[in-house]
């Protein structure tokens, strides 16, 4: 699924696109010699004792130090799984296995501990943290074919600090979940899967995404009011043409929607009074005279990245007093909550009643009429 997320900043927005794919991989081979040899001796856990040879130790996917005789066999991977023959599992990760490093005191197995489980057991270094336990400690159990499947969730969380009501937090999360498949004949285990979301990847475009509200002349959305028309005087019921767009982009992959679109009496969009527009992208329907979505057609010299642009037609009306409705008079101003949105294999950014993105922020100019 691929996404945007904004951080608001002086009515800017920062945006970064992040693939995520559910990948499965077996189990690894053993590390490399310069993995391994990078590896402090304070930080290494056993993978075997010290009477294995190398070619059992790699074939654990561990690495092997013949001039240690006391700890010749350590785990070196980032990830190591294991399922042996006696039903046990053993996970081992290192805290590298995020950037940033995680924080290998918040890890722990899904529903797998030292109460429900008492022959858990959890070994940890300043690099490492192993689990080791028995499949029936809570691994969940299904048979595909010929083979059992046992599958066990890994995680680590974040610490986020709060300070006069922000938080923060510098931390990766962690999520994989570990697949033993056993034959159904024998104890002997068939395979090992990881099965894991990659590290997000890195912005794909710096600097600020910038929005613009702004109200058309008419109907062909052909040239607009200036700032310092503002504001725009309309009859009630003549209609105002509203377009939100995105500015100095030339992404042609991003999407414009518009979430949530409202009106109050005031500067202030989050005050009580208000009156929908467009809810989870669509016409508000306790309205009598409902909002009308524009189609913005193909591109062309004046609009070469029409998916940059989302329009709408409102009907004019003014703010009434709840019990005497009589008219608060004043001004009205139209605010919006949008999201930016580059189309996947799961998510087609098409405009559809009761769909919602999470991200969403102000435009950056409220206009009044």
């Amino acid at each position: 699924m691929t996404l945007i997320a904004e951080q608001i900043a002086n009515g800017l927005v920062e945006y970064s696109k992040r693939d995520f794919k559910c990948t499965v991989k077996p189990a690894m081979d053993a590390p490399r010699p310069s993995d391994c040899a990078a590896i402090q001796r304070s930080d290494r856990l056993p993978c075997a004792n010290s009477s294995v040879s190398r070619d059992v130790c790699e074939r654990l996917e561990c690495c092997y130090s013949p001039s240690d005789s006391v700890l010749p066999c350590y785990y070196g991977n980032k990830l190591t799984a294991q399922c042996t023959d006696g039903g046990q599992v053993l996970i081992a990760i290192s805290k590298d296995l995020t950037v940033p490093s995680l924080l290998l005191d918040s890890a722990g197995v899904l529903n797998v501990d030292s109460t429900s489980c008492p022959m858990m057991s959890v070994a940890k270094t300043s690099a490492f943290i192993l689990f080791q336990f028995p499949l029936s400690c809570g691994g969940a159990s299904q048979v595909s074919e010929n083979a059992i499947l046992y599958d066990n969730t890994v995680y680590a969380t974040k610490d986020v600090r709060t300070w006069q009501g922000s938080s923060i937090t510098r931390d990766s999360t962690l999520r994989l979940t570990v697949r033993c498949s056993y034959s159904q004949t024998g104890v002997v285990p068939l395979q090992v899967e990881v099965l894991t979301l990659p590290p997000p990847l890195p912005v794909s475009t710096s600097g600020p995404l910038l929005l613009e509200m702004r109200i058309a002349r008419d109907m062909q959305y052909a040239s607009y009011y200036l700032d310092t028309e503002y504001p725009v005087i309309k009859v009630l019921r003549d209609p105002v043409y509203l377009e939100v767009r995105i500015l100095r982009r030339t992404d042609p992959n991003l999407v414009l929607i518009l979430n949530d679109c409202w009106a109050t009496p005031s500067t202030d969009p989050t005050q009580q009074v208000q009156w929908p527009i467009l809810v989870d992208r669509c016409p508000f329907v306790g309205d009598n005279y409902l909002t009308q979505l524009v189609p913005v057609g193909a591109p062309s010299q004046n609009m070469p990245f029409p998916t940059h642009y989302q329009r709408f037609i409102v009907s004019t009306f003014t703010f009434v007093h709840p019990s005497t409705q009589t008219g608060l008079g004043g001004l009205v101003y139209f605010y919006c909550s949008a999201s930016v949105c580059i189309p996947s294999a799961t998510d087609s950014c098409t405009t559809s009643c009761g769909q919602r993105k999470s991200k969403s922020y102000l435009c950056d100019k409220d206009h009044s009429i």
